[in-house]
């Protein structure tokens, strides 16, 4: 494989897997939970942190993304106590950014200052809409009144990075309700905006009873409108979900879309790290439920899988996460982030091209619109050839959750 000099960089994500309610279209790892047993799991993340400093190693963590479930949850002396255990064990970044994930629960919003004092400089909060219908049709425990009422709160307590994140397509709704979301949103000033539709992921509610939803030509609608309005407030769009004005992207996310490092402590939690010595690209998943994972606390035991990602499987990996950015990677990045020359995804990148999914001038690859707008068609094309036997360690794909709609996974 050729070198790879230096390391990628480096992240840390954190899952708290409890909500107060099970969203019926929610596929991520998440639980109703009556009570949170904060102590005992801040104790468990930092446990399993200390079993990751052989992937940290002498590295400087670049950001902090604590998603779930709902982390707002916490109380503020939780999150205090894990930022203080993060930084007694790991060298954070001068400029470390430190986002938490929020839903819009009045008793949640009392803690942002709180967390910000705590360390927390980046806040997304899941609105999803602004229509208390639409709250109600997709299972939302709270309102209009309460969202508007979280991000008015966030700014009070000083938190100036704000994401709001906007679902459209949902059951009932029409072009003009979708658009009143995105003009609630960015009148209030937030700086990133993550957009994206509803969609019906397999072991949830909605997949089994599916809700009526838009057509495929009011979804299209919704999305080219909406776009349009929020590229007009300003804000750039700059992966296929997500805007942001000038300088307000979301580093995190930026890190897992460029294929870089990152540490994943908690209940079901993935993380990729390069190996030092070799450079080979390794996988990690923890146990996926929050009682297993409690239980097997210790040394080593809070791994439910870990291993390389096969050479064959790379260019797969990599194009899941480069091919959302709107601005493409350079060339040299494959080489850089994968080990691999990019001969090894010059057929697949051919017949993009050929199809008008990609576009390559100057040593940059970016995805064309239509690359965007069907990226389950470009991202085939690079599938590695089937390989019998067992099942390898976790790869990528398993990690394909909404960018969190904020997640700390990237996924389609």
């Amino acid at each position: 494989m050729a070198a790879r000099d230096p390391l990628p960089p480096l992240g840390l994500y954190v899952h708290l897997p409890w909500c107060e309610r099970k969203c019926p279209y929610c596929d991520f790892n998440s639980h109703a939970a009556t009570a949170i047993p904060e102590q005992e799991y801040v104790a468990a993340l930092l446990i399993d942190l200390d079993d990751e400093r052989s992937a940290i190693g002498e590295r400087t963590v670049e950001s902090i993304f604590i998603g779930g479930g709902t982390p707002s949850l916490f109380s503020e002396s939780a999150i205090a106590s894990l930022l203080e255990g993060i930084r007694e064990r790991a060298a954070l970044a001068p400029d470390c950014e430190v986002t938490l994930e929020a839903n819009p629960g009045s008793a949640e919003a009392d803690r942002f200052a709180g967390y910000r004092a705590a360390g927390v400089n980046r806040l997304s909060i899941g609105v999803q809409s602004f229509d208390d219908d639409a709250l109600e049709r997709i299972g939302r425990v709270h309102d209009g009144r309460a969202a508007h009422r979280a991000i008015e709160m966030a700014q009070a307590a000083g938190l100036a990075s704000i994401n709001i994140d906007l679902m459209y397509g949902l059951p009932g709704q029409s072009v003009a309700g979708a658009l009143a979301d995105v003009d609630q949103a960015l009148a209030h000033g937030v700086v990133h905006v993550s957009h994206y539709e509803l969609t019906l992921e397999p072991n949830t509610l909605f997949h089994r009873f599916p809700p009526a939803r838009p057509d495929e030509d009011a979804l299209w609608e919704m999305h080219r409108a909406s776009r349009d309005r929020i590229e007009a407030a300003g804000f750039v769009r700059y992966e296929i979900s997500a805007y942001a004005e000038p300088d307000s992207r979301c580093r995190h996310n930026l890190n897992y879309w460029r294929f870089g490092d990152y540490v994943g402590i908690g209940a079901g939690a993935h993380g990729k790290a390069t190996e030092p010595a070799s450079r080979a690209v390794q996988r990690s998943i923890k146990h996926r439920h929050p009682r297993r994972y409690l239980a097997s606390s210790g040394p080593g035991g809070q791994v439910a899988r870990r291993g390389p990602v096969p050479a064959a499987e790379l260019p797969l990996e990599f194009m899941l996460n480069a091919a959302r950015l709107l601005e493409g990677f350079p060339e040299d990045l494959f080489t850089a982030r994968t080990g691999l020359p990019l001969s090894a995804i010059q057929e697949p990148l051919a017949r993009a091209q050929a199809l008008g999914l990609v576009h390559r001038e100057s040593g940059t690859i970016r995805p064309t619109e239509q690359g965007t707008r069907f990226l389950n068609e470009l991202l085939l094309l690079f599938e590695p050839p089937e390989r019998p036997g067992p099942a390898g360690p976790p790869t990528g794909a398993e990690n394909r959750a909404p960018v969190h709609r904020g997640d700390g996974s990237p996924v389609l």
